[in-house]
């Protein structure tokens, strides 16, 4: 009887470490190439406040970093760690969920920060997730700042 029941659970974690494993297919770190080239550059959010996002740090001028862990492309979401030199939430975590916009010229995509202030990179990637369908309260019931390219 031991020893099923020690066969049971040797399958079942095994089973687990699989699940686990496949899960981490969309949540893998993609390289620089393969980043959505529309969300690097130049941008100016709705509210006036000016961003670079590169493939490593996403920058909220004049003074907020986010550095990028892990771009999650099939999910639209980013996990990033608040720069320790930042005014709140310093050396915490960030879920910055994303969406592509059509037909809201000059706007092209829009943004949430979805957890600002994690105390760990799974946990802001576990935590709250945004309201794609709902940009206009879909972010912890706002709505999703909208980002325009400028150079």
């Amino acid at each position: 009887m031991k020893k099923a029941i020690f066969v049971f659970l040797l399958v079942l974690t095994m089973m687990a470490e699989k699940s686990e494993s496949s899960n981490q297919v969309n949540s893998i770190r993609l390289p620089a190439d393969s980043i959505p080239i529309r969300l690097t550059g130049n941008f100016m959010d709705d509210y006036g406040i000016s961003y670079t996002i590169t493939d490593s740090v996403w920058v909220q001028h004049p003074k907020t970093r986010y550095h990028i862990i892990k771009w999650n492309y099939p999910e639209e979401y980013i996990i990033a760690k608040n720069d320790s030199e930042n005014s709140s939430a310093a050396g915490l975590f960030t879920r910055i969920d994303y969406t592509i916009f059509a037909d809201m010229e000059p706007y092209q995509w829009g943004f949430c920060l979805s957890v600002y202030d994690a105390r760990s990179e799974s946990f802001a990637e576990t935590g709250y997730k945004a309201d794609k369908k709902n940009p206009r309260k879909g972010c912890n019931g706002f709505p999703f700042s909208r980002m325009k390219r400028i150079k």
